[in-house]
């Protein structure tokens, strides 16, 4: 029996040497010691010999079973070694070539202006008010000095929503960030100096128009605000935003329902490819009594001014962007222009 295992032993640490791979291996496996496996088959005939043989031969097998399974393990370890080897070598990554990296992202054109002007408008004593997109009638139009029914009213077509506000109107998406003066008024005191900037919508869209647009607007009232502080203060951004002073400003008799008098603001650089060219940037004027009021302020003692301006206008000037619809589209090409 020895010189039998002494030819499976041999036979079994050829295979499993010669073996490519793990699934021929574990067929070379099979062969000695599976169920039919000769090893086995040496196994299942001890019981055929007397009880002295048997023992003698049991350890026998039992050590050739042991040296097989040894050179089994130590094969399967090189197996795997070398398919990690393979994979590694396939895999080699030159850890002296640059980075990749991923692309560095960049705030939009429009956030831009608008953190500037907050930066502005913070800089000489203005707080910054943020408010509900979503308003309601009341807020949106008859605070402003927007009765019902008023034709102002047709100037601001607007998007209404579902849900009504406590009177039974409905609600409406904000057609300017006024209504946040009106919250704010209604829960500070005199002197009021803040702006509100923010989105707003409208139905209207062409090159120079938005249904969404960005707005912010000023207010400051106190007891002695005149228009001439408003002319002062608007000038004085005006200037610092573009940083020049080079331009002027004019203001033009207009009509809102929510200031008189009122006025459009133009501005005109005095250089560069707009030299000389008017152009509308604002709307703004003395704060209506009527509005004044409705902050839960008396008229007859507090007085001040309000202005609008679009923040896409601001930036189409600042950056000689000539359409807005540019700020929308999502264009890599066009918003990579402003990745400093």
């Amino acid at each position: 029996m020895q010189a039998e295992l002494d030819r499976i032993v041999s036979e079994a640490l050829a295979s499993f040497t010669q073996a490519p791979d793990a699934p021929r291996l574990e067929q070379d496996k099979a062969r000695f010691l599976g169920k039919t496996g000769s090893l086995t088959e040496l196994l299942k005939s001890l019981g055929k010999l007397d009880p002295s043989a048997r023992k003698e031969a049991g350890a026998a097998i039992n050590a050739a079973k042991a040296l097989i399974e040894g050179a089994l393990d130590a094969r399967r370890r090189a197996i795997a070694d070398e398919a990690l080897q393979a994979r590694l070598a396939q895999e080699t990554i030159d850890v002296t070539l640059p980075g990749r990296g991923r692309g560095r992202g960049t705030v939009h054109p429009v956030v831009r202006t608008q953190q500037r002007v907050e930066d502005i408008f913070r800089s000489i004593g203005f707080d910054i008010a943020d408010g509900p997109e979503i308003e309601t009638d009341w807020y949106n139009f008859t605070a402003l000095n927007n009765p019902e029914n008023h034709p102002a009213r047709s100037m601001q077509d607007t998007f209404y929503v579902d849900g009504q506000d406590a009177e039974g109107k409905p609600l409406l998406l904000r057609t300017h960030t006024s209504p946040m003066q009106v919250r704010y008024a209604r829960t500070h005191r005199p002197p009021i100096k803040v702006i509100a900037p923010g989105r707003t919508y409208r139905v209207d869209s062409d090159a120079t128009h938005s249904p969404m647009f960005n707005q912010v607007e000023g207010l400051w009232i106190d007891e002695d605000i005149s228009f001439a502080h408003l002319k002062g203060v608007y000038t004085n951004f005006l200037q610092t935003f573009f940083e020049t002073d080079q331009l002027k400003v004019r203001f033009r008799p207009s009509y809102f329902p929510f200031t008189e008098p009122s006025a459009e603001v133009d501005m005109a650089f005095e250089s560069g490819p707009l030299k000389g060219r008017w152009l509308e940037i604002s709307g703004a004027g003395q704060v209506h009594p009527t509005v004044i009021r409705n902050f839960g302020l008396d008229p007859e003692r507090y007085i001040g001014f309000a202005f609008g301006s679009g923040l896409e206008r601001l930036t189409m000037l600042r950056y000689g962007i000539a359409d807005l619809r540019l700020f929308f589209e999502n264009d890599l090409r066009f918003l990579q222009q402003f990745q400093y």
